[in-house]
C-alpha cells in the first residue's frame, strides 16, 4: 500500500479548497442553506463543470473521471471542511454507484452521464427512517452484506441471520408502512413514505427502496422515480443539521421504473454501497473536525485573559493536543477505509464511527474555547457540532456503528454483543 497522493489527488484538493474557500464563506452559507434547493446551484454547477466531482469515481466510458473512491473521499474531505451545502453526497456517493452496479446497460448509458455532469441530481429513498439499516451500517440489513461467512448473497426469507431485517423487512415487510411496490401492466406502482431523505425535496430523480412479493416471495427491490413523477409529494423537512436538507417523500400510487431485473441482488448492493459512502463520509467528518480544530487554536492564540493569550495556558494546550491527537487517529482510519473499499475490504463503518466521534469532540471543545461567542447562532461553531450530530441520526450512533462492526469482525464469537 503506497500511503502517499498523486499529484493529481493533490491538485483537485488545492483546487477545491481555493474554490470552496472563495465562494463559501460563513455568510454564503447561511445564504445557501436559506435557498428553496438548499444549496447554491450555481456552486453546484462550478463543482460539476470545474472539477467534475460528480463523476469523479465514475467511468470515463459514461462521461465519468474515471477515479477512485479515495478520489471521491479526499474531495469530500474539503467540501466538508467548509460544511459544504450541496447534492453531491446523495448523488455521487449513494445513488450512482447503485445505478453503476446494478441498472441495465440501456438504464446505464441513460443516467450515468447526466449524473456524471451535474445536470441531474438523485437521491436515495428508504422508508421511514430506516437509512442506516438499509446500508448494513448498524446491523445486517438482510442481504448477509455485513458477515462474510454466510457469503454475503442470501436475500430473503430470513436466511442471513439479520433478525427482524432478515428480508429486508425495513422496506416494508408486507405490513403497513413503508413503501409497497405492485406491479400495475407492464411497470410498476410505488406506495408509502420515507422521511429522512437527503435533499429529497430538489433531487431530480429518486431511486426508491420498496418491498413486494407479499410473504411467500417477500423481496426489496429498487426503482426509479422521476422528481416531477404524478402522486409524487416532497415537503423539505427541518433538520438538526442545516447543511444537509432533507425531505419527507409521499408516494401515491406512482409509476416508478425497476432498477435493473427482478433477480438483481438489491440488498449486498445496498451493504456495499453503504461500507463506501461510510468511508466517504469519515473523510468529509475528518474535514469538518480539522476546520473546527484550526479555527479554534486560531481564536485561542488571539483571545487574551489576564493580559496573555488563552492558548498559553497549559490547559488549554493539553485539550487541543488531545483533539488533535484524535483527529490523526480518525483521518487514518478514514484514509484506510477509503482505500480499502477497492481492495473489497470493509472498514467503513469503524472508519466513520471513529471520525464523527473526532467531530464532535472537535465542535464541542471549539464551542466551549471560544467562551460565550461560541454559544452564540451567529457564529459558526454550532454548525460543526450540529453535523456530526445529524450524521449520527442519519448513519447510527458511534456505539451501533462499532458494535455492528465488532459483530461482523466476530471479535466476540461465542459472545453475546449488546447494542
Amino acid at each position: 500500500m503506497d500511503a502517499s497522493f498523486t499529484p493529481e489527488q493533490d491538485g483537485i484538493r488545492r483546487t477545491l479548497r481555493e474554490l470552496l474557500r472563495s465562494r463559501l464563506g460563513p455568510h454564503e452559507l447561511r445564504a445557501a442553506v436559506d435557498t428553496p434547493a438548499g444549496h447554491d446551484p450555481a456552486l453546484w454547477t462550478a463543482l460539476a463543470e470545474q472539477l467534475g466531482l460528480p463523476g469523479l469515481a465514475l467511468p470515463d466510458r459514461y462521461g465519468g473521471v474515471g477515479g477512485t473512491v479515495t478520489d471521491l473521499a479526499l474531495a469530500c474531505e474539503e467540501t466538508g471542511r467548509f460544511l459544504a451545502p450541496s447534492p453531491l453526497l446523495a448523488t455521487a456517493v449513494l445513488v450512482a454507484p447503485l445505478v453503476l452496479a446494478l441498472g441495465t446497460d440501456a438504464q446505464r448509458a441513460d443516467l450515468l452521464p447526466r449524473l456524471a455532469s451535474g445536470t441531474l441530481t438523485a437521491t436515495l429513498a428508504v422508508p421511514g427512517t430506516h437509512l442506516a439499516t438499509a446500508l448494513a451500517l448498524t446491523g445486517e440489513n438482510g442481504g448477509g452484506g455485513g458477515n462474510r461467512e454466510n457469503g454475503g448473497n442470501r436475500e430473503g426469507r430470513g436466511e442471513s441471520g439479520g433478525g427482524d431485517w432478515a428480508g429486508g423487512d425495513w422496506a416494508g415487510g408486507g405490513r403497513a408502512g413503508g413503501v409497497q411496490a405492485t406491479r400495475a401492466g407492464d411497470g410498476w406502482w410505488l406506495y408509502g413514505q420515507a422521511d429522512q431523505v437527503l435533499d429529497g425535496h430538489s433531487a431530480g430523480l429518486l431511486l426508491v427502496a420498496a418491498h413486494t412479493g407479499g410473504f411467500a416471495r417477500s423481496r426489496t427491490l429498487l426503482f426509479l422515480v422521476p422528481g416531477d413523477a404524478p402522486g409524487l409529494v416532497r415537503v423539505r423537512q427541518t433538520a438538526l443539521d442545516q447543511t444537509r436538507p432533507q425531505a419527507r417523500v409521499q408516494l401515491r400510487h406512482v409509476d416508478a421504473e425497476l432498477l435493473g431485473d427482478e433477480t438483481t441482488g438489491v440488498l449486498p448492493a445496498l451493504a456495499a454501497a453503504g461500507d463506501t459512502a461510510a468511508a466517504v463520509l469519515a473523510c468529509e467528518a475528518v474535514g469538518a473536525a480539522d476546520q473546527a480544530l484550526t479555527r479554534t487554536v486560531e481564536y485561542v492564540g488571539q483571545r487574551e485573559q489576564f493580559g496573555r493569550a488563552i492558548g498559553s495556558f497549559q490547559a488549554v494546550k493539553h485539550r487541543l493536543a488531545d483533539v488533535y491527537v484524535q483527529l490523526q487517529a480518525a483521518r487514518s482510519a478514514a484514509y484506510y477505509a477509503a482505500w480499502a473499499t477497492a481492495q473489497g475490504e470493509r472498514v467503513g463503518g469503524l472508519a466513520l464511527a471513529q471520525a464523527l466521534e473526532a467531530l464532535r469532540t472537535a465542535a464541542a471543545e471549539g464551542i466551549q474555547l471560544h467562551g460565550g461567542i461560541g454559544f452564540t447562532w451567529e457564529h459558526e461553531a454550532h454548525l460543526y457540532f450540529k453535523r456530526a450530530s445529524g450524521d449520527e441520526l442519519l448513519c447510527g450512533p458511534v456505539h451501533r456503528l462499532r458494535a455492528h462492526a465488532a459483530d461482523t469482525a466476530r471479535l466476540f464469537r461465542g459472545q453475546e454483543v449488546t447494542v
